[in-house]
């Protein structure tokens, strides 16, 4: 299975939605450099597929774009919420290893207040970086 990265996105404070960035620093054991969420836990890294934005936008919610959800990597080509937990993802430079499929959303939820539905407790998936590097839109993304 292969896809691409068609973006890669930060934020300074967690539950907000993100902004694209060019390049990305993926570093080991903590996450994307200059992202909110990055830290020694399991939920290091975002992604979510550009398919599961565009299923958003069928059902009529406008203004979607990349980050939106508080992805930090957003991929094109590749199904993520199919992948177990423990498959390992090649992005660029990087590997990554999915640890968690969904999220719960909490109430407070920017992205929920915005969008009026969240598609990241289904179809997000987050990982671990095993493997640091930088990473950019346009990069393949494959499972190794």
């Amino acid at each position: 299975m292969k896809g691409r990265v068609t973006a890669v996105n930060i934020s300074e404070k967690k539950g907000n939605t993100k902004k694209p960035i060019e390049k990305g620093n993926l570093i080991k054991d903590f996450g994307l450099e200059g992202d909110a969420h990055s830290g020694k836990w399991h939920r290091q890294v975002s992604l979510l597929a550009k398919e599961s934005i565009e299923k958003m936008k069928a059902l009529g919610i406008e203004g979607l774009c990349t980050g939106k959800f508080a992805e930090n990597i957003t991929t094109e080509g590749i199904s993520l919420h199919t992948a177990q937990v423990g498959t390992r993802l090649r992005v660029g430079e990087a590997v990554l290893e999915i640890s968690q499929i969904g999220k719960e959303c909490h109430l407070g939820c920017e992205i929920l207040k915005q969008v009026g539905k969240c598609i990241m407790p289904t179809e997000g998936i987050f990982a671990r970086v095993i493997e640091g590097g930088v990473i950019k839109p346009g990069d393949k993304i494959e499972v190794l």
